[in-house]
């Protein structure tokens, strides 16, 4: 019997939060019974691609969609409906976009079509749009989303969502959504104090107090904020690095950003890795001041791996599975952020294993209740 096989709808299979997420769900279906495909819409290596191949699936290019001149990118999905009508379940992760594919998917009668939400984005700051180049493209971005969210029910049959914070965003506060928990393999994120020697020696960071991050530099992620807050840091304990894991636009700007303050020597950016449970083990304190998410599935990961967490009160407190994770808000100055941070050192690490499972967080439960979901529709 072969396996069913579901078509998973990304921008890109690079390493971001709802890629991790869905890959930690692929990694751990039985695939005798379902198999992922993927359409993304980035002609370009992904980070996820080699992985997708080796566990049986297929990756399917598309044209990026032009929310405003949709006419191409409808031509090229009929076109690929025509010739692949192996599909009964479409599963769109690009939140407010997914009206576009799922409205194609209608129309060829695919039976179960699932829209995922996997962020809460925060309002349109009016004070803050004309600061700079970036700020006005991206309000002008939020603005065109929040058309497009008046429209995105139109076509699904199942709403999904990270947490209820994103579903009541995008799906309305009456709207009737399954959360899909962000879960993680916690056993491979369990603080392990041999390893974390071993990581902290290859990096050549032994007897420091070690902060982290781990995000795409994109406005999103608030990069700007953290730097001036590790430099608060500093001041008050000089015996501190901190790591940055990943890529992105504006990795170039943070760079030039913490020369100007002259603490370069004191970060470490590791660009984009794949050994991220490794080098959350080296990790003492995780720095998350974003402005706005869904449910971020690194903080599910930072809390298994017994790290203490500063994250911005944008953030979902639907994530707090543990008493090591603490908010404030990035309208504070940086200095109460580093005073705060200053606060949890030294860092002792705990086993919070069971606190994830517990909180149904962990991925081998979660894999097997959206592989019955999957089998079901299929009927």
């Amino acid at each position: 019997m072969h396996p069913i096989r579901i078509l998973q709808v990304f921008t890109t299979m690079g390493r971001g939060g709802a890629e991790s997420m869905i890959m930690n769900y692929y990694r751990h279906m039985d695939r005798s019974k379902v198999q992922f495909d993927f359409i993304v819409h980035r002609n370009q290596p992904a980070a996820f691609d080699d992985e997708i191949k080796a566990l049986g699936g297929s990756i399917y290019y598309l044209p990026e969609i032009n929310p405003l001149f949709p006419k191409q990118y409808y031509h090229d999905l009929r076109k690929f409906f025509k010739t692949h009508d192996q599909y009964n379940i479409v599963h769109s992760h690009i939140n407010t976009f997914s009206t576009f594919p799922l409205k194609i998917a209608k129309e060829f009668g695919i039976e179960t079509r699932i829209a995922h939400a996997h962020i809460a984005m925060d309002p349109i700051d009016l004070k803050s749009t004309f600061k700079s180049k970036s700020s006005i493209i991206e309000a002008l971005k939020k603005t065109l989303k929040l058309q497009l969210k008046k429209s995105v029910h139109k076509y699904p049959t199942h709403c999904f969502s990270c947490g209820t914070k994103a579903g009541k965003w995008l799906f309305g506060d009456k709207a009737n959504f399954k959360v899909m928990n962000n879960a993680v393999d916690a056993r491979s994120f369990t603080f392990d104090p041999d390893l974390s020697d071993n990581i902290r020696k290859e990096l050549d960071i032994e007897n420091k107090h070690v902060l982290g991050h781990v995000g795409r530099f994109t406005q999103q992620k608030n990069h700007a904020y953290l730097i001036h807050v590790y430099a608060e840091v500093l001041k008050r304990n000089s015996n501190c690095v901190l790591l940055l894991i990943g890529t992105g636009p504006l990795e170039d700007e943070i760079k030039l950003l913490s020369k100007q303050l002259g603490i370069t020597k004191q970060i470490k950016f590791l660009g984009m890795r794949t050994n991220i449970a490794e080098l959350l083990q080296a990790i003492d304190v995780f720095i998350f001041p974003s402005f706005f998410e869904g449910l971020p599935v690194t903080l599910i990961e930072s809390q298994a791996a017994g790290l203490k967490i500063l994250a911005s009160d944008t953030i979902t407190d639907e994530v707090k599975l543990t008493n090591d994770i603490s908010y404030l808000s990035i309208n504070e100055s940086p200095e109460i952020w580093a005073n705060k941070i200053i606060s949890f050192l030294p860092v002792k690490k705990k086993n919070n294993l069971d606190l994830i499972v517990k909180n149904n967080y962990d991925i081998i439960s979660n894999a097997l209740e959206i592989e019955t979901f999957y089998l079901q529709q299929s009927k």
